[in-house]
């Protein structure tokens, strides 16, 4: 009783509202609200959700503290109740782990035997040509860099990351992070695309890797390390896990990967990873590429071409509404849809330079 109402006084505040403002939107009367926010009554579940309604709550946090403080009710006077709750978590942990791969919906399911007809075609069609392979990799890789870095905020243009990467050049007018940015992306296309040819098993060491490619230069002393301390998303409602649960999170990730690598079509696996890993965003800088980066190692061990989400406002917007649908309601497919048309676009380009 006491975090939630702790956190609803503190959401109440911050949005600068009185309980008088807070009762006249839900018909709650005010006694009962200075009761809940002092701990000394409980909040239902549809005063809850009329809370996270009026005070723009993220669901998931306002959920959780609650249920937590209404767990801790029911078992302060039990005499094992850590025991209880350590048995009721791995429970938990395994009915998620286990509940099936994603059924897609018949739009989605659409896209991805799209997907897949295209990706045949494009085994056919692949150049063996090595001259014209390297050209459309490189091709491909570069605007890869130059989407991906522009979705956080690079400001080198195409014809700018195409200098940085393949001449070396320094461009006028740009910070040194936004070079080494384009230059450590590169590299780290080209770790992901060793690690796919070469059916390397995707693992934690493999995440820290890519992450350090992309902050070398740039952060050392974070780069391919878990982040220590809190950490928030500008625009987001979403507020990633405490810095002291992120590796058991993490290590969670890695188990729904290794139970569904093989149940779930890959580009449902990929989208997933991707989602699921920048929703514990567990890094403090280049969380965003390094997770586009995992999709595509996915992808691309799978068969599928490389997939560029773009980074012009509108697609950007696009993207990031699609994650915020997965991380503020669990609704993840926009995000699949997302994902899936991205291939297919890929796919077809593939196949058109292919000739």
């Amino acid at each position: 009783m006491k975090n939630f109402a702790i956190f609803l006084k503190q959401a109440r505040l911050d949005k600068k509202l009185k309980l008088t403002d807070i009762s006249g939107s839900t018909g709650i009367d005010i006694a009962l609200l200075s009761k809940i926010e002092n701990g000394n009554r409980y909040a239902t579940k549809k005063q809850v959700h009329q809370f996270i309604e009026i005070l723009k709550l993220n669901e998931a946090n306002a959920i959780s503290v609650w249920l937590g403080d209404k767990i801790m009710y029911e078992l302060r006077d039990e005499d094992y109740a850590l025991e209880a709750l350590l048995l009721a978590e791995d429970h938990v942990k395994y009915e998620r782990l286990n509940n099936g791969p994603v059924v897609p919906d018949k739009a989605l399911k659409l896209l991805l035997e799209q997907a897949d007809k295209l990706k045949k075609k494009w085994s056919k069609r692949k150049p063996l040509d090595g001259i014209q392979l390297h050209k459309m990799k490189e091709y491909f890789n570069l605007n890869y860099t130059y989407e991906s870095n522009k979705i956080e905020g690079n400001t080198l243009t195409l014809k700018e990351t195409f200098l940085v990467v393949n001449e070396g050049l320094t461009v006028g007018g740009k910070s040194m992070n936004e070079h080494l940015e384009a230059i450590n992306h590169a590299d780290a296309i080209e770790f992901i695309a060793a690690v796919a040819n070469n059916q390397e098993a995707f693992t934690e060491r493999v995440l820290k890797e890519i992450h350090y490619l992309i902050l070398k230069g740039i952060d050392k002393s974070n780069a391919g390390i878990y982040r220590k301390v809190p950490v928030y998303i500008s625009g987001s409602s979403h507020i990633p896990p405490q810095p002291f649960i992120v590796a058991k999170k993490m290590e969670e990730i890695f188990e729904f990967y290794l139970l569904n690598k093989n149940k779930m079509h890959p580009i449902l696996l990929a989208a997933s990873m991707h989602e699921k890993i920048v929703s514990v965003h567990p890094f403090i800088d280049g969380n965003g590429r390094t997770c586009r980066l995992i999709m595509n190692l996915i992808l691309l061990a799978n068969g599928f071409t490389v997939a560029i989400l773009k980074g012009d406002n509108k697609s950007r917007v696009v993207y990031y509404s699609a994650l915020e649908q997965v991380q503020s309601k669990n609704n993840a497919d926009d995000f699949f849809k997302l994902v899936a048309q991205t291939c297919i676009d890929s796919l077809k380009e593939h196949i058109k330079l292919a000739g």
